[in-house]
């Protein structure tokens, strides 16, 4: 009898101990005589039950997890005898988690091998790039711009619209930059993709090289994730060898290549014009705009830069067609978004579903409530910058101008989920903190704004004065908002201001109804 079992090779999965089960079903499969073939797939994002590992039936692929190095003998015996085990949770496809998402940028994430060019296109992939083989780069613009896709790295801006700039402006060499440098406190999505599906990610970026006429790329990856840097390495590789990269992609006239290159770990440097600058080999240091990267970007040449999960929706919508893309959403906010749910939360992982779905679901009901059982009191969405909303806002949809009026923030689409013991007066010095550490410096309401922010909540934390230091520090944050050069210290201000919106109570006493009069 012989076995195709799948293992993770995410990351996520791997610090919980999935090479090591891997490891001992190879060696009891071997002291049992048995031949299986164990493939390393990405995580399908159901961190709560890594690793979540799965055998090939003819009913589909059956799911076990959380599975340790101990539970891997006796789950190798109900897989090759179809029996019952307590970690069996059926079919894959039919967990209920995973049933009620909407795949699209994600349907092959913790399905296939992440290293076969063969496999990813038994599941749909390369049809995207393809069909654009076949299509005029206006053609293709029409199709981006149609489909409504916009920036999945925070700003939210229509990526048709940066492309056609990028396409229409006359140069010698032309750039395709993608930002995988995911600093977000709470998000993973970049990771999981490029370390799952990381050919999505470059039949994206060469589908925009065509439409723009450029003919190389560079994936920008931060330090912290050797294991993405690893995978799209061997996807690169793989892609060449091919002949989807290089000279004659696909056999046609076009000519794209891809580097990887590691940043040193900068928060600012997600910031498309500091990545630039670190780039081209210089300290990250944001740049004044204009110029737009989309006329000046890397070595002074037109770029488009977009993120990771910007790139990876390309395939589908050149694919399946605008239509089929925009579809899903609400409003300006069309297709799906993959949301992370972190924190202290009870189902925590990757759940893409189209805009629409409000906030308190995902909290809710999606994640389950926190971890601890505790009532949720605060959530952060959108990152470290990104505003809290406390439960009276959990009917908040999940749209980028659904979130703006309400002085939120979607960003790259990171929900991390707090209890009732949180102070929500730390909060909002951690990020007056973060912001003075990671600053790049060059600008003086973000360099010298979030340090006086900083002494000023300590203040406040202290009892000192706290009627007027609560007055510098929201006189701060509207310096900060618009006088900063980029969003870090332009965004420091919302989870500050929303911190003392809508948790008051936690930044000392209230003053009374005559101190107000007066």
């Amino acid at each position: 009898m012989s076995l195709r079992i799948f293992v993770p090779r995410d990351a996520g999965a791997v610090a919980v101990g999935a090479d090591e089960v891997a490891l001992v079903l190879g060696l009891a499969a071997g002291k049992r005589g048995i031949e299986i073939e164990i493939v390393r797939t990405g995580s399908r994002g159901l961190y709560w039950l890594e690793p979540m590992i799965e055998v090939a039936t003819p009913q589909g692929r059956v799911a076990f997890g959380p599975v340790s190095e101990f539970d891997a003998n006796s789950v190798l015996d109900a897989m090759l005898s179809g029996g019952e085990h307590p970690l069996r949770l059926g079919i894959a496809d039919q967990i209920p988690w995973l049933k009620r998402q909407t795949r699209l940028t994600f349907a092959r994430c913790g399905v296939i091998d992440p290293r076969s060019v063969e496999d990813y296109r038994a599941h749909d992939g390369y049809k995207g790039l393809e069909r654009a083989l076949t299509l005029t780069p206006d053609a293709i613009l029409a199709d981006v711009t149609a489909s409504g896709l916009r920036g999945r790295g925070g700003a939210g801006f229509p990526t048709g619209i940066k492309w056609k700039t990028v396409a229409q402006t006359s140069a010698e060499q032309k750039y395709i930059v993608c930002n995988a440098d995911e600093g977000d406190s709470g998000t993973f999505a970049d990771r999981m993709i490029m370390e799952g599906d990381p050919f999505v990610v470059i039949e994206g970026m060469t589908i925009a090289g065509l439409t723009v006429g450029a003919t190389k790329g560079y994936i920008y990856i931060r330090s912290e994730y050797p294991h993405a840097v690893e995978a799209m390495n061997a996807a690169i590789a793989a892609a060449k060898r091919a002949g989807y990269l290089g000279a004659r992609i696909g056999g046609s006239a076009h000519s794209f290549d891809l580097e990887v290159r590691v940043g040193a770990g900068a928060y600012v440097c997600g910031e498309e014009t500091s990545l630039l600058e670190s780039l081209e080999g210089r300290r990250g240091i944001v740049r004044a705009k204009p110029p737009l990267p989309a006329h000046k970007g890397l070595f002074g040449k037109p770029t488009v830069i977009n993120n990771v999960l910007s790139f990876a929706a390309i395939p589908f919508i050149l694919a399946g067609g605008a239509k089929a893309y925009a579809d899903f959403g609400m409003g300006r906010s069309r297709g799906t978004m993959p949301i992370q749910l972190a924190g202290n939360v009870k189902y925590g992982g990757l759940f893409e579903v189209a805009f629409g779905i409000t906030l308190g679901e995902l909290v809710d009901d999606v994640g389950g409530g926190t971890f601890t059982g505790r009532p949720v009191r605060a959530v952060q969405v959108g990152g470290p910058l990104g505003a809290y909303f406390p439960r009276a806002l959990f009917d908040t949809p999940f749209d980028y101008e659904a979130f703006t009026a309400r002085d939120g923030l979607i960003g790259h689409g990171g929900i991390v989920v707090f209890d009732d013991s949180v102070d929500m007066s730390k909060q909002a010095r951690f990020a007056m903190e973060f912001c003075a550490i990671e600053s790049c410096g060059k600008c003086t309401p973000c360099r010298i704004g979030s340090t006086r922010g900083v002494e000023t909540i300590d203040k406040i934390r202290a009892g000192e004065r706290v009627q007027e230091n609560i007055a510098v520090i929201e006189d701060l944050c509207n310096t900060m908002k618009f006088g900063s050069l980029c969003a870090l210290g332009g965004f420091t201000p919302y989870p500050v201001s929303s911190a003392l919106k809508h948790f008051r109570e936690d930044f000392g006493p209230a003053p009374t109804r005559l101190q107000a009069a007066e």
